[in-house]
């Protein structure tokens, strides 16, 4: 049908050109100038876009795709443009005429593969194939080949302005302003273009419309043999394109293209990218010339046949691609395997539709030996002729019946010839035993000059598992089921998510920067603007809080019905002192079976881990209840988790993180086995009943935190009751720990008006009932005030986090067995002053933490605390010190390092190491000041000395990190 239409347009022309020009000479191209007559003007505009209009969506304007159909399919489908070399003698406007029945000129010497595209075009020659038509004598005439060129053309411009036609491709193509995102496309050119001999019509109007579509300048270097072709293509679509406005030279073209002009072109200063089409010299040119370059690899395409597949439409599939343009495009099936079982029928069918098997060695050699060079190269000579023209010149007789020769290989390498490209009629077929071995043959091809390029399966639709192991061990980046590969890889035509293209990326394994078919999207800049835009916040917190005295019957009423068998995790001192026993004697009396596990040592460790993981794989409980301190608390939480998911790995674990919403190692939502984790605290310190922290001491000797909401306890019961019986020591280490707890989350960048709310009323309690707490221990009220202050500062810094005063404290305590919350005591104060800095080394990076505002914000707890009023924000961090360092001295702690016993020498010599420790801790990553290593040294060395202020005079003492 597509061959009758473009006979009767081309008639219907010949017979206008007739009228204007006075003569019967015009049985050539169509007339040029009257392109408009088909179709009218054009309704779109691509000038906008060529002069930078606004918008975003302009399409290319459908002149020229349809000038491209119209002339560029008569230009390809002819050839003889641009030498006066006889191949055709001038016609109206300058057009050569068509040449009925001409057949190719003979191509230059290329080497193997590299053009890529729907099909071909070649410049007619005279003489070998019958002599031009009389003139005014009959209707124009196409080859078959010349056919093929008609309808690639069309494909470069039909499809192609279809696809992209409502592409934004112009200033703004995206924006989002909720999230203050703002992409703008500009374009990369001017372009250098390459045009193939074999394709210099389809490659021409497929450039053109990409580097219009984008607003790019392009100039064409086309292949000297196909020159005429090539730039008639491209002055028929720069016309039409000016027509709609684009400026007047945004497509030219060289032309007398020679080696030497297309370099200097290449390396021009103004063109700014390349675009290469052609032989693998072409490509690597583009690539090694230091102008930005997309280029395109060789392909030598297999296709495998399996027991399954519809033999008929394979067979049609293969013998469509390989007869289109005779078998020119790089993209056709070089090669088919097909499996033993359906070998023969699948011979038989190729024969019955036109396929010659080659018989006798001598023949397979010799038509071998015209297919590739000695020097494995492919001979141009043979390239997108006819059978019967390749038999003749390996000098052997085949039937005139001939579409396809073909012929039974078995090895593949440079020794045989048919495991080659050919971008001919000719087809190797391998006979497989069985699909795995057929997948190795086709591998073995691919890797055979193939690689990145195309492959393709005929294999049945219900064959997923086949389907899905070719196209995970082929290595090519076009993977084709069912389809013939000539047109399933060019896209948009047996596959519509595939972008139509005539440049098929083979990625690096061909040696291409892409792997895609390349498109508009490639010849484009983006510009982003990123607007400040701050991350969405949270707070997280156990679903269930119960606090008061008294209360613990009361909140472990709601376990009645829903839990059976509740495992108490807790150390051996809650055993002993009797506190166990107010929980399990609640158990009793709703009826549910318990298990003390009381195995928790200080600091817990992997091991410990690992002995309560046991137990509960021995009692199954569908409840745990973890009592006492941070400890027990801590551990349970980790017990928990690798109970219910013991595949997960301890590194992965403890793994630090920027940002815990985008840890590398997610944690999974526990309670497919443990239904509800319940944490009761026995000190007022750590907080841990609210929190999604939990820390562990590995072999090493050193803490780890490890950090997921996935750990936050399903109830947390805060009963000061529990708390009572808190020697003074320890009561004074853990309300020092509520109290950087809160100090810390309030100044942390990652603090919001949610968290700091919470960390201040946390400060309050703590200035109010510390000292009580610890000289007065039967004061319930200052009891109770530090119990609420240790969880309320728990929910704070479960949320903004903490400093590197903990960073500290944590390699602090696990060189020299300091506990934890006096640790944490020795260093904050000089932490304070070290944050408090205005023109920080480093700051941390978060977005919204502004500007250095710890100064400030330690002068607002000042203000809360009703420290010295109206004095400066420096005045107010000096009364803070005062306060907390007279605080830690009222609860008789020690005020320095060296007061903890440690050796002075011993200590010099950790401090480096800790300070490596203390930096890569998790916790340093919201400090308000990010550390340097020599900086946390030098903090270390003040907190031996003790305190950074005269704790008799509060003077102020030089303090060289704050300056």
């Amino acid at each position: 049908k597509e061959f009758n239409r473009v006979q009767q347009v081309l008639e219907r022309r010949r017979q206008q050109q007739q009228q204007q020009q006075g003569d019967d000479a015009a049985t050539g191209l169509l007339c040029l100038r009257r392109r408009g007559v088909e179709g009218g003007r054009a309704s779109g505009v691509c000038g906008a876009a060529a002069h930078g209009g606004t918008g975003g969506a302009v399409p290319v304007d459908g002149g020229v795709a349809r000038a491209a159909i119209a002339a560029a399919a008569g230009a390809g489908g002819t050839g003889g443009a641009g030498r006066d070399d006889g191949s055709g003698r001038e016609g109206p406007a300058g057009v050569p005429e068509l040449q009925p029945g001409a057949g190719r000129r003979d191509l230059p010497a290329r080497e193997s593969g590299g053009e890529q595209g729907p099909g071909s075009s070649r410049e007619a020659r005279r003489g070998e194939h019958g002599t031009r038509r009389p003139r005014g004598q009959g209707t124009v005439s196409f080859s078959t080949a010349d056919v093929s060129q008609v309808i690639k053309n069309h494909y470069a411009a039909e499809f192609v302005y279809n696809k992209y036609k409502h592409l934004k491709t112009v200033d703004v193509v995206e924006r989002d302003v909720a999230r203050g995102y703002t992409r703008i496309a500009e374009p990369v050119g001017p372009i250098c273009a390459f045009v193939p001999v074999t394709n210099p019509t389809s490659t021409v109007v497929f450039k053109t419309l990409i580097a219009l579509k984008t607003r790019n300048a392009i100039v064409f270097s086309p292949h000297p043999a196909a020159a005429r072709s090539s730039n008639e293509a491209a002055r028929v679509c720069a016309e039409e394109a000016v027509r709609a406005g684009a400026p007047k030279d945004c497509v030219r073209w060289l032309e007398e293209p020679t080696r030497d002009l297309s370099t200097r072109l290449l390396h021009h200063p103004e063109i700014n990218f390349a675009l290469a089409t052609g032989g693998p010299s072409v490509v690597e040119a583009s690539y090694s010339s230091g102008t930005p370059a997309i280029g395109v690899g060789a392909g030598n395409a297999p296709a495998l046949v399996d027991e399954t597949a519809d033999i008929d439409m394979a067979v049609s599939s293969i013998f469509m691609s390989k007869t289109f343009d005779n078998g020119m495009i790089c993209a056709a099936e070089q090669a088919v395997v097909v499996v033993d079982d359906v070998y023969d029928v699948f011979k038989k069918s190729l024969e019955e539709r036109g396929a010659y098997f080659l018989q006798e060695a001598a023949s397979k050699k010799a038509v071998g030996d015209c297919i590739v060079k000695d020097n494995l190269k492919i001979n141009p000579d043979i390239v997108g002729k006819s059978p019967m023209e390749i038999a003749a010149m390996a000098g052997i007789t085949i039937p005139e019946t001939t579409l396809v020769i073909a012929n039974e290989v078995e090895e593949i390498g440079d020794h045989e010839k048919w495991s080659f490209e050919k971008l001919s009629p000719t087809l190797a077929v391998y006979r497989a035993k069985d699909f795995e071995d057929g997948v190795r043959i086709c591998k073995d091809l691919a890797f055979h000059g193939g690689e990145g390029h195309t492959s393709a399966l005929y294999t049945s639709p219900l064959n997923r598992k086949r389907v899905e192991r070719f196209e995970r061990e082929m290595p090519t980046y076009h993977v084709l089921v069912d389809s013939p590969s000539t047109f399933g890889a060019i896209g948009d035509m047996y596959n519509f998510h595939i972008d139509p293209s005539l440049t098929l990326g083979c990625g690096t394994a061909g040696g291409n920067s892409v792997s895609v078919n390349v498109g508009p999207e490639n010849l484009l800049n983006y510009k982003s603007v990123a607007e400040k835009r701050e991350n969405m916040q949270w707070i997280r917190v156990p679903p269930t809080i119960y606090f008061k005295r008294g209360i613990i019957n009361e909140a472990l009423a709601d376990l009645r019905g829903s839990s059976e068998r509740v495992m108490v995790v807790t150390d051996p001192n809650m055993k002993e002192l009797g506190v166990v026993d107010t929980v399990t004697d609640a158990l009793r009396d709703l009826d549910i079976k318990c298990h003390v596990h009381d195995e928790v040592a200080p600091e817990p460790s992997f091991q410990c881990i690992r002995d309560g993981i046991e137990a509960m794989q021995h009692f199954k409980p569908d409840t745990v209840i973890a009592l006492g301190g941070g400890s027990p608390l801590d551990a349970a939480k980790v017990m928990r988790l690798l109970y219910e998911h013991p595949e997960l790995k301890v590194t992965d674990l403890v793994a630090r993180f920027l940002d815990i919403r985008k840890r590398i190692h997610k944690f999974p939502a526990l309670g497919s086995k443990i239904k509800k984790l319940i944490e009761i605290p026995t000190t007022s310190g750590t907080g841990a009943e609210m929190t999604p922290f939990a820390v562990i001491s590995a072999d090493d000797g050193y803490k780890y935190p490890v950090c997921s909401y996935a750990l936050t306890p399903d109830m947390a019961i805060v009963d000061p009751e529990f708390a009572a019986g808190m020697p003074k020591t320890l009561t004074a280490n853990t309300g020092y720990d509520v109290l950087t707890h809160a100090v810390e989350s309030y100044v942390s960048v990652m603090a919001t008006d949610y968290t700091q709310a919470l960390s201040a009323r946390a400060v309050l309690l703590v200035d109010r009932h510390l000292s009580n707490a610890v000289n007065k221990p039967d004061d319930m009220a200052a009891r109770e005030g530090m119990h609420n202050a240790s969880a309320i500062a728990g929910v704070a810094f479960a949320n903004a986090f903490l400093g590197i005063s903990h960073s500290m404290a944590h390699a602090l305590g696990a060189r020299f067995h300091i506990p934890h919350g006096l640790c944490n005591a020795l260093v904050l104060s000089h932490v304070m002053l070290y944050n408090a800095s205005t023109h920080p080394t480093k700051m941390t990076a978060f977005p919204q933490y502004r500007y250095p505002q710890a100064k400030k914000h330690y002068a607002e707890l000042a203000d809360m605390l009703g420290l010295c009023p109206g004095g400066s924000d420096d005045d107010k961090l000096h009364a803070l010190v005062c306060r907390f360092e007279h605080l830690k001295a009222s609860a008789g702690m020690p005020l320095s390092v060296a007061e903890c016993g440690v050796d002075k020498d011993s200590y010099a010599a950790a401090v480096h190491d800790m300070a490596e420790h203390a930096f890569d801790d998790q916790c340093t990553g919201a400090n308000p000041r990010y550390p340097l290593i020599k900086e946390l040294e030098a903090l270390y060395l003040a907190a031996y000395d003790g305190p950074p202020i005269d704790m008799n005079t509060c003077a102020r003492q030089i303090y060289s990190l704050n300056t």
